[in-house]
């Protein structure tokens, strides 16, 4: 039902009444209006920018759902991101900049290879930065996008307050259809909150200076709790009645391998192709410090399990998918062994 509301969605915005620019819309002159009254915006020119953008249908298209939610296939995830080119593009990125990788570890205690697996899987070390111009997607988003249009009416607040602190026209932003910006594909909340000028220039520039992308990298993950010199994950092969319900407690790392045990869940080494190249362990390397039962699962496959610690989960903060975690810590693993 959903997938085809937004199909409907996507036929108005083509040629529907919706086609025009937003400056005349009820719900845009009330986000005007807001923002005028929490953040002193001129409204006027507020909605002169507002006639000057028109949906965009490509957006929509973009973030729509895909016809099969219930296909997740953590195997076909990998193979996307933990794979020779990127790889060789990591390695690349990571000699060219290890000076700037090596001041971030020190200073935020992130290790390079984290850090340059993030931009690797965000952007392939800058190579797909996204040409959406930032304004034109958030708008749409937020206004023609009723499943998240919160989110983006907030991120488009934010644009336009990021926009005026660095003194440029909200349509100078270019970036995903979602309006994530630069190497590291921060939304503009996350570009305000923790993006650094890394590089000392003065200023920061999230597409042109991998420096400052470094940077803000890893000050995120330490914002959001990262511990330094400690656990991402380890791949476990596990069994017993207690499995599912430790995985239906979520990736919050609430529980030690011992307490788990004693939920009935019993670990062991994994089987052969269950662990990644990348991620061999035996039960005795299992760290004794609280996380979460985590499910990688392939259809018509066996399910890959590992627990999460903290650093884990701090990853998610980055993209709330245990998915993007698991392929993140895998690439870095892939970086750290090709040094």
């Amino acid at each position: 039902m959903m997938r085809l509301i937004l199909l409907f969605l996507l036929a108005m915005l083509s040629s529907g009444p919706h086609a025009g620019n937003y400056a005349q819309r009820d719900e845009v002159q009330t986000f005007v209006q807001e923002m005028h009254e929490r953040h002193g915006f001129d409204g006027t020119a507020l909605t002169a920018l507002f006639r000057q953008t028109k949906p965009v249908a490509a957006v929509i298209k973009a973030i729509m759902p895909p016809k099969d939610p219930g296909v997740r296939s953590w195997h076909a995830y990998r193979a996307r991101f933990i794979e020779p080119k990127r790889i060789a593009a990591g390695r690349r990125f990571m000699h060219a900049y290890v000076a700037e990788l090596a001041d971030a570890e020190t200073r935020f205690g992130v290790p390079a290879e984290v850090v340059a697996a993030i931009i690797g899987v965000e952007t392939i070390y800058g190579k797909q930065l996204g040409r959406f111009g930032t304004f034109a997607a958030l708008a749409t988003l937020a206004f023609d996008y009723p499943p998240r249009a919160t989110l983006f009416r907030r991120e488009l607040e934010e644009l336009l307050l990021l926009a005026r602190e660095e003194k440029r026209s909200p349509l100078a932003y270019t970036g995903s259809y979602a309006g994530a910006l630069g190497l590291p594909q921060f939304l503009p909340s996350s570009r305000r909150r923790f993006a650094i000028d890394f590089d000392r220039d003065g200023r920061i520039d999230l597409a042109k200076s991998p420096a400052d992308a470094i940077g803000s990298v890893a000050n995120f993950l330490q914002e959001h709790g990262w511990e330094r010199d400690a656990p991402i994950a380890v791949v476990v092969a596990v069994s017993g009645d207690g499995v599912q319900a430790l995985v239906d407690e979520g990736i919050s790392p609430l529980r030690t391998p011992r307490q788990m045990e004693e939920a009935n869940v019993a670990f062991a080494e994994p089987r052969q192709g269950e662990a990644t190249p990348e991620t061999p362990v035996g039960p005795r390397t299992i760290p004794e410090r609280p996380a979460a039962l985590i499910d990688l699962v392939t259809p018509q496959t066996a399910t890959e399990y590992r627990l999460g610690y903290r650093n884990f989960y701090v990853i998610t903060r980055y993209n709330r998918s245990s998915f993007y975690a698991a392929a993140v810590m895998d690439l870095a693993a892939a970086l750290r062994a090709s040094q």
